[in-house]
């Protein structure tokens, strides 16, 4: 059974009811959520999780919304489920995001899209360990 990590972004969590729906659709989808926690962001926890970025313009941008407010970091199991909870989640601009998907529902723009989701085993692995030890 594969593990992915998935994270509620700021906006997810500040958006009232919002973090429920976006665990429901996980759960409805044959997903177990093993483990969550709710935390904020650091500066350096964003320069290591995002470190193919952190020489980009546009990074103080992502620190500043990604440190804004709390996250709900979780870790959840199925059959597949990198694979699937990337198609429930849906591409990363909600503009282009199948009907549907998380981030067509609830998002607003490629970086206030609600959720992250580990693009692959190896990547979920690592994120697993950095947010849950």
């Amino acid at each position: 059974m594969e593990k992915t990590y998935l994270m509620i972004k700021p906006d997810g969590m500040a958006k009232e009811g919002v973090a429920e729906q976006v665990k429901a659709r996980i759960t409805g989808a044959g997903f177990t959520i093993e483990q969550e926690k709710n935390f904020t962001l650091t500066q350096a926890m964003l320069e290591d999780h995002y470190d193919f970025l952190v020489e980009k313009p546009f990074f103080p941008e992502i620190v500043e919304f990604m440190t804004s407010g709390p996250v709900l970091g979780m870790i959840v199991s199925g059959d597949n489920v990198v694979l699937a909870t990337r198609e429930l989640i849906g591409v990363t601009d909600p503009a282009e995001a199948a009907e549907g998907t998380i981030r067509k529902d609830f998002g607003t723009d490629k970086m206030r899209n609600v959720i992250h989701g580990s693009e692959s085993n190896e990547a979920a692995e690592v994120e697993i360990k950095r947010f849950f030890g």
